[in-house]
């Protein structure tokens, strides 16, 4: 396996880290960035929605744990199993493999468009934005988290569409994120309680499509811009503009360094990745992560029961590792276990059609 290390940019730790550094179990002056799509593209994880019949069982009523605490299952997901409903806010609306828009990848004939319209608890309007997920399952498809050691990212190709097509409403309207995890150190609780235990802290870095309305007071025009979520406080920030005239197919991704830093990456068009393109980099809520475990995307839109998302399309979300010994020797034990169940369902088959 070849390191995509010349795809490397060096970033030195400024003093505000420096106390945190000494605290790793190695010690490191500066610490290097791993641009999105280093190392090996793990091609059992992801999709290209390039396969026949793709199709995404819905499987209403959505899910809502976090509005309302209900899990409702079987959650829904495509038919090859690449992408899932998530369990806190439930699946989009509208999930459909359409031709690649203009100027996509070279080798693209099918892209996935993304929309919602009853975002938020089942059956009730809120009017306020609210979100579905659709997630791009990688501990659900492994079988395991992948640690930050091995240095993993994600990667996605984005059409944006033009100013007219979006849902006219300045704030928040598509997200970009990754599900990782972290342990740290709480009280343990109790009256003859004393000292601390080790608890797993899961939480939801990324980057948020923003757009600007020209309708909204003190906006002279339509534009856009990407907000990452967040800093060492969580608190969004934004990191890129984008004018209406720059609309059209863009390339987002983030990547896990052995630190615990999440690095936000950026670039107009679907050229792979450089290091050109790094917007930021960050501990967010001042947490280090520990292990990647998934990879989704959020669609807003003003939950009233009548208004439509915004129409984003999305191509070839991937995942990628550095040190990639390990997952692929997962990959391979999953693909064979996934080639004798089929084998055992074709039999099985051939045996009832015999027997009729």
């Amino acid at each position: 396996m070849k390191y995509a290390l010349s795809r490397y940019v060096a970033l030195g730790i400024t003093a505000f880290f420096a106390a945190d550094v000494l605290a790793l179990d190695y010690s490191l002056t500066a610490t290097a960035v791993p641009v999105p799509g280093s190392g090996a593209k793990i091609d059992f994880l992801g999709d290209t929605f390039e396969e026949d019949g793709w199709k995404f069982y819905h499987n209403h009523p959505k899910s809502s744990r976090e509005e309302d605490g209900r899990a409702r299952g079987p959650l829904a997901f495509s038919g090859n199993k690449r992408m899932q409903e998530g369990p806190e806010r439930g699946q989009p609306d509208l999930l459909e493999v359409i031709k690649t828009p203009p100027n996509g990848l070279p080798e693209s004939n099918h892209a996935l468009l993304i929309r919602t319209l009853h975002s938020g608890v089942p059956g009730t309007y809120s009017r306020t934005v609210q979100q579905d997920d659709l997630i791009c399952g990688i501990t659900t498809r492994l079988g395991s988290q992948i640690p930050v050691r091995e240095i993993p990212s994600c990667v996605v190709r984005i059409w944006l569409p033009p100013a007219e097509k979006w849902e006219n409403r300045s704030g928040p309207h598509f997200g970009i994120r990754v599900g990782v995890r972290t342990t740290k150190l709480e009280p343990n609780r109790g009256f003859f309680a004393s000292g601390s235990s080790s608890v797993v802290e899961p939480y939801w870095p990324g980057m948020w499509i923003h757009f600007r309305s020209e309708t909204s007071r003190g906006v002279e025009s339509d534009s856009a811009l990407i907000k990452v979520r967040g800093d060492h406080r969580g608190i969004d920030f934004p990191v890129k503009n984008i004018s209406a005239d720059q609309f059209g197919w863009w390339t987002l991704g983030m990547s896990l360094s052995p630190d615990g830093q999440i690095h936000y990456f950026a670039r107009q068009g679907v050229d792979d990745l450089t290091s050109q393109d790094h917007l930021t980099s960050q501990f967010p809520y001042s947490f280090r992560a520990e292990r990647l475990n998934s990879f989704f995307f959020n669609s807003c839109n003003l939950n009233d029961g009548t208004t439509w998302s915004t129409p984003f399309v999305i191509d070839d979300p991937s995942v990628y590792v550095v040190n990639s010994t390990r997952v692929m020797q997962l990959v391979q034990k999953r693909e064979a276990y996934e080639l004798r169940r089929q084998q055992k369902r074709s039999a099985y088959r051939t045996y009832q059609s015999r027997s009729r």
